[in-house]
């Protein structure tokens, strides 16, 4: 891992960066299984550690970050995917405006509807591009 990223996950509170680290193996799982999305790059976008799609056209960073006692999910605020988000998982999850979806650092982590959600978020723009033809 790149010591500017090891040193963001290290400044979370120790039960949060285990959250966190996990997390980050869900997103470079989920990746892997998404050929369209050529895997993704590990960065640092405003102090968080990121992730993005190698393919450009394939989707949106998501990025995480300590949030109140859990983290939270990160995504472009202008793509409607926590809307999306909130369709699939609004009993799961609860949400910061169009922004973050949170995730409960008390509670398990929900691995299988997270992975969706991150799924959706790496290939957004490809599927957009899937509605339009």
């Amino acid at each position: 891992m790149d010591p500017d990223i090891k040193a963001a996950f290290d400044q979370m509170p120790s039960d949060i960066r285990q959250m966190a680290l996990q997390i980050r193996d869900l997103i470079r799982d989920t990746a892997r299984t998404l050929p369209e999305t050529g895997g993704v790059t590990e960065c640092l976008k405003w102090g968080q550690p990121a992730w993005l799609p190698l393919s450009k056209a394939a989707g949106t960073t998501v990025r995480i970050g300590a949030d109140d006692g859990g983290l939270a999910l990160y995504v472009h605020c202008q793509t409607g995917l926590i809307e999306e988000f909130r369709q699939h998982y609004g009993d799961k999850f609860r949400f910061s405006g169009n922004r973050a979806l949170l995730i409960d650092g008390s509670q398990p982590l929900p691995d299988s509807e997270l992975a969706h959600c991150i799924a959706l978020a790496l290939t957004y723009h490809a599927r957009k591009k899937q509605r339009r033809q």
